[in-house]
């Protein structure tokens, strides 16, 4: 056995023992240590970098590390197996998405306005903004030796008064604090309490003179981000807002390479780990400590997530999720509790599951669908998610067609070399001087903040530009020559946005031909899926009247350089409307709302599943749009 330390530039070194042989990206996974790897150790990302300080690791050389790189040190992870008692350094870039949670600051006007404006459309189509959780006070005789009825047959009599309903139950977690609560109110309390019309289930009690919070939490469990609000359950305003990144993306970037590694012995118990332990409790107890609330305070939670992210929640096998003929173990489900999964809030907290209508169509969707309102619209309308799979959904309110397409996660920076989410340091937005080929470019983060890489916005932006300036051609080959370009042995081209003496990374940031033909890929198939989606109801382009595009990929997406590139459809720009992470906005609205939570399942109900793989013309249209913007120009005439 050999000792193996990882090192962190901001945290303290860990230390495990090894066998020789062992893949040093298993050891890290076994370890609970951090390290980024999309592709899940297959080498084609290069993202599982690390620094050999001291000892030796057997290691391949791959493209990802120059010769230069290599020889100060640097390798891939999933290609380094243990050979020696051995020190790496795991760069900041490499465990990003876990290290960098963020818990938001609620002071901004915009933030608390996305969701004034949620309840706003809520209630302009007449649905009410209301939940059956609620406070009563309560107040019980003393016992006495003349009045020995014990404390739960005392307190169930009281709620009972209280609200005229027969039906009361009490949970283990209220009878193991029952005694000493009443006891030190003078069995004056207040009690957190469900109201159905038939019961009451009694979530909490405290002493009456206690400032007591009903809290509920909304999550949008992204394949690649996880992100969250606390609510007042009573009043629906915004305790705290945070989010992260989701613990499992260290078994690959996307959903399929997930469900192969939960099939493997263990695989289930350890992607529910990562979403759980080290992903939704700390978001949970983080946004709790913004909140000043505690986590028993969380009565109720509503998760909006795809397909594969349900299950592998759960725990449950999505094996069969990936097989043809793609069938889901639910696509609804009412009987979640937190304390089944380990979700550390309120034991008996509900879990409301946004409902999916598909192998590859999820809560996401339904719930996205819902806040962006075309159900309630006779217009015809396009939704369109864009995160590590690209949603679709085509209607108004008479019809719904829905559709996936794997996108891969070029959209939350996968597949790109220098990509990352939307946190700290990605470039957001760029433009480039098309005589100079210099660029300028917006930086997540405070003033100063140094670009490490580029999120998805940035990304659209990049290659617009690049392709606006004639740097690249329709293929996205480099055609322009400068100092930001460069070549490498094999004439593969690549554009610098910074420079490592200007960047916050050990490397140049910059975007390759690789990564360019990635994400050209990436936007082919949202652009061939509405075409074939539309297609497929006997519409065309022509004929939407509105595009909603969701996804947490920056501060919103230049639509004009979307099109520009060939990703949305050709179509006015006052006809499109970006909305932000509408997954989460509808968790809100279904946990706040119980007649929202209603309308959710009726829209998922009602919206029609296609898959893309039975229609032939896909591919075609798939193929067709793997240009810049097409290879039919007239599908983009104004540009």
């Amino acid at each position: 056995m050999y000792k193996v330390t990882f090192k962190f530039e901001n945290s303290e070194d860990v230390s495990v023992f090894a066998a020789f042989g062992e893949s040093l990206l298993e050891v890290a996974r076994k370890t609970n240590v951090a390290i980024d790897a999309p592709c899940s150790g297959n080498a084609s990302c290069g993202k599982c970098r690390v620094k050999l300080i001291d000892g030796e690791l057997e290691s391949k050389k791959t493209r990802h590390i120059s010769d230069e790189e290599y020889a100060d040190g640097w390798r891939l992870a999933c290609t380094s197996t243990i050979s020696a008692d051995v020190e790496v350094l795991v760069p900041d870039i490499a465990s990003a998405y876990r290290s960098r949670m963020k818990v938001a600051d609620l002071s901004s006007p915009d933030e608390i306005k996305i969701f004034d404006d949620i309840k706003s459309s809520i209630a302009d189509a007449g649905i009410e903004l209301k939940n059956n959780l609620e406070i009563i006070e309560l107040s019980m005789e003393i016992p006495t030796l003349d009045d020995t009825m014990p404390d739960n047959e005392r307190l169930t009599r009281a709620v009972k008064a209280e609200t005229g309903l027969e039906r009361v139950k009490l949970p283990y977690s209220v009878l193991k604090k029952l005694p000493d609560v009443l006891r030190e109110s003078d069995f004056k309390v207040k009690a957190v309490i469900r109201k159905t019309a038939s019961d009451i289930f009694v979530y909490d009690i405290f002493p009456a003179s206690e400032e007591v919070v009903v809290a509920g939490a909304a999550i949008d469990i992204g394949t690649t981000t996880v992100s969250g609000i606390l609510i007042n359950m009573l009043d629906g305003s915004i305790l705290a807002k945070g989010s992260a990144g989701n613990g499992q993306i260290r078994y690959g970037a996307d959903v399929i390479n997930r469900i192969i590694e939960s099939d493997k012995p263990g695989g289930k118990e350890r992607l529910q780990k990562a979403v759980i332990d080290e992903t939704l409790n700390p978001l949970l107890h983080g946004m709790c400590r913004q909140a000043k609330i505690t986590k028993r305070n969380i009565y109720r939670m509503c998760v909006a997530a795809n397909s594969t992210m349900n299950h592998l929640l759960m725990g449950i096998n999505a094996n069969p999720l990936r097989m043809e003929p793609y069938i889901p173990a639910f696509f609804k489900t009412n009987s979640l509790f937190a304390q089944d999964i380990g979700i550390d809030v309120n034991p008996d907290a509900h879990i409301i599951v946004a409902p999916n209508i598909g192998s590859y169509v999820g809560g996401d969707i339904t719930a996205g669908a819902f806040v962006s309102m075309l159900w309630n619209r006779p217009e015809f309308s396009l939704f369109i998610d864009l995160g590590t799979n690209g949603e679709i959904v085509f209607g108004n309110s008479d019809f719904m067609m829905s559709c996936a397409c794997s996108a891969g996660p070029a959209f939350e920076g996968g597949d790109i070399s220098c990509g990352m989410r939307a946190t700290d340091g990605a470039i957001e937005a760029c433009t480039i001087d098309a005589d100079t080929m210099e660029p300028a470019f917006q930086i997540v983060g405070e003033e100063g903040t140094k670009p490490i890489g580029l999120c998805g916005s940035g990304i659209i932006d990049v290659i617009s530009e690049l392709f606006r300036c004639g740097i690249i051609d329709p293929k996205g080959k480099f055609v322009r020559d400068g100092k930001r370009i460069k070549r490498d042995a094999y004439g593969m081209g690549s554009y610098v946005l910074a420079f490592e003496a200007d960047a916050g990374s050990v490397k140049d940031v910059e975007i390759t031909e690789v990564d360019i033909d990635n994400f050209i890929r990436a936007k082919g198939a949202i652009f061939s899926a509405i075409r074939t989606m539309l297609a497929y109801c006997d519409f065309d382009i022509s004929m939407i009247e509105n595009v909603y595009v969701a996804g947490g990929i920056g501060s919103g997406i230049n639509m004009e350089n979307a099109i520009n590139i060939g990703m949305f459809p050709d179509v006015p720009l006052e006809m499109y409307h970006y909305i932000g992470n509408s997954s989460l906005a509808g968790a809100y609205a279904m946990l706040y709302s119980t007649e929202s939570e209603r309308k959710v399942y009726e829209v998922a109900q009602n919206m029609t599943y296609i898959e893309l793989s039975a229609i032939p013309q896909y591919m075609d249209e798939f193929v067709g749009a793997c240009f810049l913007p097409h290879t039919d120009k007239s599908l983009f005439p104004n540009r």
